[in-house]
């Protein structure tokens, strides 16, 4: 087991306490270098994300019980740590004696290597994509707000983290970088008074200072001009032209360093010291400091006017971006993000909750370009107050968009939710989880335009798609890789839920109801889908979308795909949508205990139909069984046949006769259903009718001994069936469900 000794730790009173660490698993206790914890604003201890370990201080002292820190019922000045999910600088009190004596500070990185970089990028992004949006709405961006970092302390990290990421990305140390390699110059005239003897050209105006110069002196007589001149100033004014980067332009790049400077060394007195916030603050004083050291800004003067309508600061490449940045600087410096909390408050760097919110504004994006629908109102997500601005995103608060698409020929309406939570306690038909409460990171809904989003859940026409933000996911194989199941029911027991993402993405596509798809969204460079059947939908999967790559491709072609599916009335998907309302739009019916005949995988009680029809005499009786043909009239007199899909589509046939209404004649119909029969081929069988008709409608029966058998030899009053009527009415055919037979069961 590799120990690590921190410290030694400064106390209060200034005397130093040794604090040892050992780690659990193998290469996660790091010490790094006092350059590289300055340039990050991070303790040189550091911890890994997810690991235990144990720490012994000297006896007598002891830390602060948290979440992270447990310390020993034996001895209280040992313990271990435990960092589950936390990531950034952990800060915790050191006690002796009922007394607070000092501060223990270590950094928990995070699984994923790059999460320092992610960390940084995704916040730019989200402050690109703020003041984007800011820009649209002239009734904010025209007012002024002035930064004041006294004014909440509590918001101090949150406004620094907004100004730092402006100042830390790539596009301002670019644009800096070639400022200083290719500064914008222009020439300046000089003019310098210089001894007559070190002029070596002559022009007007040195001809005309010749003549009229004052402070003269005389020439002697042998001076090649003594002839011209009888004497001549000893100085002379010289005009020279030179060129120059004291122009506005850089000062205006002087001072917006200056700006930022001023900003960061505010930040920095505000803060606690020794804070994760004090560290940062100062990191950035320092860089900017380090940029203002640069050799073309020795020469610089103060800024006197800002040239905002200068084209070198509109056109030019790294002015433009430094200008960019300046305007940016004044509403990111006012911005407070309710959602800041989750991501850092108290020093800690939550890179998955921050991965979650940058993926929000990325598929808002990915939303408008490919259902061509603006996001809600501006006012809804970034609102004016009194301390600035507040970006009002916050895990657990709806934001959506939503409008009319259309599809082809088909007019859609989309709703992209944030956070929306789907209720357990909707009962059918209503929207809703038919379990508990279910709340995804992403859910895209859409159902027909031209109705409400209630009448599309009631209808079964909606389909929820839902999307879950993982960024601690590495690559895809490790969700949907086959294991061995006893291997993984092994590390169950052990806490360790290797494929615990994919059961969520089930559990939302079995709980929510009308859901067709559930993805997560992870920092990596390949997807993964499964569809449920023969289409894109119903399906589960995965889509790569890193904040280092910035790629969406393959989600944008998942969503057009969706496009095209929905464009297809004639989808499987549809046809189950329809289905499951035909199925569920009735209230259940009784319990059928019943025997019935063993029904294949396209027949059930519900939707299998029966043929009731009845026969004269014993005579016509007789020639149905022995024929195996029972026929009907085609004319439209009473008793004549209406030809219905229930009735073509028509099992079973259940015959009855002239006042006998209890019966247990009933016999299975050939599949291939009725079909024509005419006169001639009536005679020939020697149907007993002396007045026959030309054309009949024939249902050919299966072999009749068997079939009461696979009723259970049950006998029926078709008097209590629904549509059986009385008097004359009595023989005219009717069909019913095989569930709604069993109503009239007399045994």
């Amino acid at each position: 087991m590799i120990s690590l000794l921190i410290g030694p730790v400064q106390l209060t009173d200034k005397s130093i306490l040794p604090v040892q660490i050992y780690e659990s698993s193998p290469d996660t206790l790091f010490e790094i270098d006092e350059q590289e914890a300055m340039e990050f604003g991070e303790s040189r201890y550091q911890l890994m994300e997810g690991k235990s370990y144990e720490y012994a201080l000297p006896l007598g002292y002891q830390l602060e019980k948290s979440d992270i820190v447990k310390p020993s019922n034996i001895d209280p000045n040992r313990g271990y740590l435990h960092t589950n999910i936390y990531v950034g600088t952990f800060e915790t009190d050191i006690w002796k004696d009922d007394e607070i004596v000092g501060r223990l500070i270590l950094e928990i990185r995070s699984v994923k290597t790059t999460y320092r970089e992610d960390y940084r990028r995704m916040l730019e992004d989200i402050t690109q994509k703020c003041t984007d949006l800011l820009m649209q709405q002239s009734s904010i961006i025209y007012q002024t707000f002035t930064p004041d970092v006294s004014h909440d302390p509590q918001t101090l990290y949150q406004r620094f983290a907004f100004v730092d990421s402006i100042i830390r990305s790539e596009p301002f140390f670019d644009a800096l970088h070639r400022i200083n390699s290719m500064p914008v110059q222009r020439w300046e005239t000089m003019e310098t008074r210089k001894n007559i003897c070190n002029i070596r050209r002559a022009n007007s105006s040195v001809m005309r200072q010749l003549v009229t110069g004052t402070n003269r002196t005389q020439l002697p007589p042998n001076h090649s001009l003594s002839g011209q001149f009888s004497s001549l100033p000893v100085k002379i004014n010289i005009t020279d032209k030179t060129e120059t980067t004291d122009i506005p332009e850089n000062r205006f790049i002087k001072y917006v360093l200056e700006i930022f400077m001023q900003f960061c060394l505010s930040i920095h007195q505000q803060a606690r010291e020794g804070s994760r916030l004090h560290k940062d603050a100062q990191a950035s004083t320092e860089l900017l400091a380090r940029h203002l050291s640069l050799p073309m800004f020795k020469e610089v003067s103060r800024l006197d006017m800002i040239p905002l309508n200068s084209p070198v600061l509109q056109r030019k490449e790294g002015y433009r971006e430094i200008l960019q940045a300046y305007l940016m600087f004044d509403m990111a410096a006012s911005l407070i993000w309710k959602g800041g909390d989750d991501v850092y408050k108290g020093g800690k760097r939550d890179v998955a909750v921050l991965y979650e919110y940058w993926l929000f504004f990325k598929l808002l994006d990915l939303m408008e370009e490919v259902f061509t629908i603006k996001p809600r109102s501006i006012q809804e997500i970034i609102i004016p107050t009194k301390d600035g601005l507040a970006l009002t995103l916050k895990q657990g608060e709806l934001k959506m968009i939503n409008g009319t698409f259309t599809a082809g020929n088909r007019n859609l309406h989309i709703e992209f939710y944030y956070n929306r939570t789907f209720c357990g306690a909707d009962h059918y038909p209503d929207g809703g989880s038919w379990t508990r409460n279910m709340r995804p990171d992403y859910t895209l809904s859409i159902w027909p335009e031209g109705i409400s989003q209630e009448q599309a859940e009631a209808r079964e026409m909606i389909v929820h798609i839902h999307f879950d933000a993982k960024y601690k996911v590495e690559r895809h194989q490790s969700l949907f890789m086959n294991m061995d199941l006893n291997e993984e029911k092994r590390d169950q027991a052990r806490g360790n839920y290797k494929r615990a993402d994919l059961l969520k993405m089930h559990a939302y596509k079995d709980a929510i109801r009308r859901t067709a798809g559930a993805y997560i969204l992870y920092p990596g460079e390949q997807k993964q889908t499964f569809a449920s059947f023969h289409e894109i939908l119903p399906g589960i999967g995965a889509f790569a979308i890193s904040p280092a790559h910035d790629g969406n491709t393959g989600l944008k072609e998942f969503l057009l795909d969706i496009v095209q599916h929905f464009i297809n009335r004639a989808s499987q998907r549809e046809l189950f949508s329809y289905r499951t309302f035909d199925t569920f739009r009735e209230a259940p019916a009784p319990i059928l205990k019943d025997p019935i005949p063993n029904m294949d995988g396209t027949e059930h009680p519900h939707i299998t139909h029966v043929f009731v029809g009845y026969y004269k005499n014993e005579a016509h009786l007789q020639w149905i069984l022995k024929n195996k043909i029972y026929n009907l009239r085609t004319d439209y007199e009473r008793g004549s046949l209406r030809l219905t899909q229930e009735t073509i589509g028509a099992r079973y046939l259940l015959l009855h006769g002239n006042g006998i209404t209890r019966t247990n004649l009933i016999f299975r119909l050939v599949p291939e259903g009725p079909r024509v029969l005419s006169k001639d081929l009536l005679k020939k069988l020697a149907y007993p009718s002396r007045n026959i008709k030309p054309y009949y409608i024939g249902f050919s029966l299966e072999s009749p001994d068997s079939i009461c058998k696979e009723f259970g030899n049950v006998e029926w009053d078709v008097t209590k069936l629904e549509g059986f009527q009385k008097g004359r009415n009595s023989a005219k055919p009717f069909v019913v469900t095989v569930e709604m037979l069993m109503k009239g069961r007399v045994n």
